[in-house]
């Protein structure tokens, strides 16, 4: 006997499939607008001002570079192109002052305050605390003092009647003007002794995060000195020998009222490094378009130097 089948009552109705689950609703646009400019407000005022001090000065000296604008007996500056930059190229005297340029940089930049710097702050930590503060004082007031001052004391050190020749007679040892026939040496050092006491913070800072347990047992281990240092000190710290570099770097090929007050560029432009030559050109000779566009030259320097930098410590592990 089978089992009674349910009657069949009409054709059979396919089951529809569930409807998708609804979206949650959007934010309203105007919301997500609202909190990003919440999110910019605090940073807005330095904004502003990097448009206004930096920026905006910046696009105007790019608009004169390209014209002929004079600070007297010109009616009107006329739209010249690339014709500054080809000038200046082809001006052994702006070729001279972007060799002294990069001889003033490296001498008393790359290799005074940075070595200078980083021998001092490795002294100083071995020191005693009184010792620390007389040479630290001694180093920071250096700094501290205007770039004019500074330029003063070290005219009068290097001068044909200074200081310098004053022991060396003393020395019975053989004087002469510095400032005359070493120009570019004289304001290089004068550079190194105002600006060492930034290397010397710099690397005294990155020096105290060494772990004294690393170079306790590489003292232990027999490392030398030397050892020590090429070894463990130099590679821990850098990342500050990478920024130091390129702070003071930027920061000397900038350096104007210190060479003006020392030797004025000169003689015969022995010490006119660029921006004394920018200065000579845009308001001793009046060429304001000239002088800007050297200005720019000495710009794109600084910025090749900063893409350096940066490049090397972004690779650095």
């Amino acid at each position: 006997m089978t089992a009674a089948t349910p009657p069949h009552t009409g054709p059979e109705l396919r089951k529809a499939p569930p409807d998708p689950p609804a979206a949650p609703p959007s934010r309203p646009a105007t919301g997500t607008v609202r909190r990003s400019l919440l999110r910019a407000l605090p940073v807005s005022p330095a904004v502003v001002l990097l448009l206004l001090f930096l920026a905006g000065p910046i696009a105007y000296c790019v608009v004169i570079a390209f014209t002929d604008l004079q600070l007297t007996g010109q009616a009107e500056e006329s739209f010249v192109g690339l014709e500054n930059f080809r000038r200046a190229f082809r001006d052994e005297a702006f070729l001279n002052a972007v060799w002294l340029t990069l001889v003033f940089t490296v001498l008393s930049s790359l290799i005074g305050q940075n070595t200078l710097g980083l021998a001092l702050a490795a002294l100083m930590r071995r020191a005693s605390k009184p010792v620390r503060t007389l040479t630290g004082g001694i180093v920071v007031t250096a700094w501290v003092l205007p770039e004019v001052v500074a330029g003063f004391l070290l005219y009068a050190f290097f001068r044909r009647e200074g200081s310098l020749n004053a022991v060396l007679d003393w020395l019975h040892l053989p004087s002469q003007n510095w400032l005359f026939t070493l120009p570019i040496l004289a304001v290089s050092f004068a550079n190194v002794w105002r600006g060492t006491a930034f290397s010397m913070l710099v690397y005294s800072a990155a020096l105290n995060e060494i772990p004294k347990e690393v170079t306790e047992a590489a003292e232990v281990d027999g490392a030398s000195g030397w050892r020590r240092m090429w070894h463990i000190t130099l590679p821990m710290i850098r990342r500050s020998i990478g920024t130091n570099l390129m702070l003071n770097t930027l920061q000397t090929l900038s350096v104007f009222g210190l060479i003006w007050v020392m030797t004025r560029g000169g003689p015969s432009g022995k010490s006119q490094t660029l921006p004394l030559f920018m200065y000579e050109q845009a308001f001793q000779n009046s060429l304001i378009g000239y002088g800007t566009a050297v200005a720019l030259l000495l710009l794109l320097i600084g910025s090749l130097f900063s893409v350096v930098y940066l490049r090397l410590l972004r690779t650095e592990v």
